[in-house]
């Protein structure tokens, strides 16, 4: 029986299928369907060439939920408020978002639901979620009428200090399905029961917005998947890393946006952990955007606040940043002349012009083939002909519209070179400006273009090491067979640490029981199920917090979680203050079950010699030359194999560029240690 990932990206669909018996792994890559996912999935099962019925499990990570999102193509939703609060997610906290501050042009984006859809209902909790006005029924049945005779699809419940005292909530969800059983109801406080209303209404209205359209999505999916004989759920990768099953990505579909990233990182934790290298930074470049995420002791840095085109989103998920930089993103000229490249991108469709597919506009993926980087002689991804000529006349057009002052191959460099130097932006993001030394860390790379540019990524901000595991363009889907299930809680008791220490006991052991029911619901005895507390605080007076993680979720002692804390701010923000009042705001639990994961696989080659792995020579551009470099296949390099730079190393899905100065050497299961020369 095999279990089976799949990575639903912008450009691409990647499915790596793992045989439970032989530990042989098989992958594949389809063209993404936008607004059809389904037949991409169904289609890359096929390319894969494995019956559905001996599928045992199937996990995909899905960007259905972000693009309903971004594209405004979600249910019509009525809102039901605390009566004066009706407006609270079109003021939100009136404020500008960085870059939005300087654009004397700016208009705030309207809500996902009109104010005509927003209904007030009679009811009033206080701060400490005892009942001020009791829920007035008749004004719960006026809200429903005008929400029914609206066409409302979904309904979302948000109601005033609802996260400590659920009730009013409930009530209305009630009254909500025995009036309309099929309606599908979100409350405030099933999705983020956490303090801070603007974000908790946002996230729960949004969840709303998804619920019909991933019901409609996943019900499809089974449907379509049992046609063919495959006899299990599906499984979804939530936003944390985690996997879902269907019933909870039906109930919370907000946490999927965030979906499709997660399972890289989650392998890499994988492949660290065999290799020994637990400090590290992931690097994800695909076809149209480019992710990183910063890994401490193997424990990726995680949030609950982010954004989401304009509208906040307050759920538990990897603290991953995105830009727009990918093979696909298209160089362009700015009013004043100057080069840009990103964040509008080719895509799957019509894709880069080496694709033939219809595209003109010169891509990353054109400059590395002009430079001699992507070879032309294999498909991409096993199905797309490159076409050298194509790609090298969308440069030439390009270099013309510059006025002809720099060659194609200066050109197609300078792509590469800008495309880079947004990626390494990123990265000082979630390194140096967090308090991290990015020489500390090693670079993973990742997708069907991250390999590419790894090296250069690394000489750009100063990385001594990086790691490009094995299938690295199919790393994603891979790594969605190395996530567990996974589960999230949260408790708002704000106030003084000190005074408030005396509840986590009781705080932990609610979340705790709770947790373990449902993953015993799930199949998972006590044996397989794995808990871990953390702590949100903050300085007494301060808006932002710092999460501490606390072990196996008991009350840790004070003066550890104090001095932890004084640690982690001086870290993060170059300065602590011991004397200082903490102040508690949040209790977490993140639940997990833990799935039978694939072994990891010892490198064994057909060839004892390089040079059978010598492809061809071919002259590669590199600083403003040309080089004769040896192309190799990466399949048939020998075991602890050392190559040195310039070199290219094909394999299926993706390309790694060793630059000039770097050497690389392959190590016992088979990933590439890339250092550069004279480094340890």
């Amino acid at each position: 029986m095999f279990i089976v990932g799949i990575d639903v990206g912008g450009t691409f669909t990647d499915l790596t299928a793992v045989d439970e018996r032989t530990g042989r792994v098989v992958v594949t890559k389809v063209p993404s369907r936008p607004r059809n996912e389904a037949a991409a999935v169904l289609a890359g099962l096929q390319a894969l060439g494995i019956a559905s019925r001996e599928v045992r499990r199937l996990v995909h990570g899905t960007t259905v939920g972000t693009n309903a999102i971004l594209e405004r193509r979600g249910a019509r939703v009525a809102v039901l408020t605390t009566a004066g609060f009706r407006d609270l997610i079109e003021i939100g906290r009136t404020k500008r978002n960085i870059p939005a501050l300087f654009v004397p042009t700016f208009v705030r984006p309207r809500p996902v639901v009109e104010r005509r859809h927003r209904f007030e209902v009679t009811e009033r909790l206080d701060a400490a979620g005892a009942v001020l006005v009791p829920l007035d029924v008749p004004s719960v049945e006026r809200a429903l009428d005008q929400a029914l005779a609206a066409g409302a699809g979904a309904l979302a419940v948000c109601l005033l200090h609802a996260y400590l005292n659920p009730a009013h909530e409930r009530a209305i969800a009630d009254a909500a399905k025995g009036r309309c059983p099929g309606l599908p109801v979100s409350c405030s406080a099933d999705v983020v029961p956490e303090y801070r209303e603007f974000e908790r209404f946002s996230t729960t209205v949004l969840n709303a917005y998804l619920q019909p359209l991933m019901d409609d999505y996943l019900t499809g999916l089974e449907e379509r998947l049992r046609a063919t004989g495959y006899a299990h759920g599906v499984l979804t990768v939530g936003s944390s890393g985690g996997m879902m099953t269907t019933e909870t990505a039906r109930r919370l579909p907000i946490k999927t946006i965030f979906s499709g990233p997660g399972g890289g990182v989650s392998q890499a934790c994988f492949v660290g952990a065999v290799t020994g290298v637990r400090d590290f930074i992931t690097y994800d470049m695909g076809g149209t955007s480019t992710d990183v995420c910063l890994v401490r002791a193997l424990a990726p840095v995680t949030t609950s606040d982010s954004m989401l085109g304009a509208f906040p989103v307050k759920v538990p998920q990897l603290d991953m940043h995105t830009v727009g930089a990918g093979g696909g993103s298209i160089a362009w000229l700015d009013v004043d002349g100057s080069l840009q490249v990103g964040p509008r991108s080719a895509g799957a469709a019509p894709g880069p012009a080496a694709y033939g597919l219809g595209g003109t506009e010169a891509t990353v993926s054109d400059a590395n083939v002009v430079l001699g980087r992507i070879g032309t002689a294999r498909r991409l991804g096993g199905a797309i002909a490159l076409d050298p000529a194509r790609a090298r006349a969308a440069l030439t057009d390009l270099a013309a519209r510059l006025g002809g002052a720099l060659s194609v191959e200066a050109l197609a460099e300078g792509i590469v070179r800008i495309a880079v130097a947004r990626m390494t932006s990123a990265i000082r993001e979630i390194s140096i400006q967090r308090g991290y030394d990015p020489r500390d860390f090693t670079l993973i790379a990742f997708g069907g273009a991250g390999p590419m540019h790894a090296l250069a990524l690394a000489d750009e901000i100063g990385l001594p090491r990086v790691l490009v595991p094995r299938h690295p363009g199919n790393f994603s889907a891979l790594g969605l067979l190395a996530s567990d299930i996974k589960h999230d809680d949260v408790r708002t008791r704000v106030g003084p640490l000190r005074e408030r220490l005396a509840l986590l006991p009781g705080l932990f052991a609610e979340m705790a029981g709770a947790a373990r029911r449902q993953l015993e619901l799930e199949g998972f005895a006590a044996d397989r199920q794995r808990l871990l507390g953390a702590l949100d605080l903050r300085y007494r007076g301060q808006a932002f917090e710092l999460r501490l993680e606390v072990g196996d979720a008991r009350a840790p002692a004070l003066e550890t979680v104090e001095a932890e804390f004084h640690r982690q701010h001086l870290a993060a923000y170059g300065h602590a203050n011991p004397d200082a009042a903490i102040e508690l705001v949040n209790a977490r639990l993140t639940a997990r079950g833990v799935v039978d994961k694939p072994a990891a696989e010892r490198y064994r080659s057909g060839t004892t010699a390089l040079d059978a792995a010598l492809v061809e020579r071919r002259p590669v551009w590199f600083g403003g030359a040309w080089h004769d470099c040896p192309v190799w296949e990466r399949d048939r390099l020998p075991e602890r194999a050392a190559l040195r730079g310039p070199a290219i190393v094909e394999e299926f899905g993706a390309t790694t560029v060793l630059l000039p100065g770097w050497h690389g050497a392959v190590d016992a299961h088979g990933n590439l240690r890339c250092a550069r020369e004279g480094a340890r």
